[in-house]
């Protein structure tokens, strides 16, 4: 691991970078890197939640490092509020880098879910 540094929450989901998700230097979209972050909330939301939940909001998101390709991308999850109907996540990704045994972070950022009911519209969060 770099700087000592250890991943935040729960780990929700790991995927391979692959090179149909990267630019012709090698580097993975960051797009992509969002998307797998976005699922990962999805996830750990609706666990929460208990049911469908949406994306409602993206909030301070930054990249630090590239993700190329072969990198394994792991995305920690923790809940940091659940209000009436929203669920607001911290969420970080980091790339494990095999050919030089490094765990890195690669960016992190609040992403807000909406629970839904079976009608589509939001519906308050179920007590634990």
């Amino acid at each position: 691991m770099t700087d000592s540094l250890k991943p935040a929450g729960e780990l929700t989901l790991r995927t391979l970078a692959m090179p149909a998700d990267a630019n012709p230097a090698g580097d993975i979209f960051g797009g992509w890197v969002m998307a797998q972050m976005d699922l990962a909330s999805g996830i750990r939301a609706g666990e929460r939640a208990h049911g469908r939940v949406v994306t409602a909001a993206v909030k301070e998101m930054a990249f630090q490092l590239p993700v190329k390709i072969g990198d394994t991308l792991s995305i920690y999850t923790e809940i940091t509020r659940v209000g009436r109907t929203s669920i607001t996540l911290s969420v970080e990704a980091w790339a494990h880098r095999a050919r030089h045994r490094l765990l890195e972070k690669v960016t992190a950022g609040t992403f807000i879910m909406v629970a839904l009911g079976e009608d589509g519209k939001p519906t308050p969060v179920r007590e634990e």
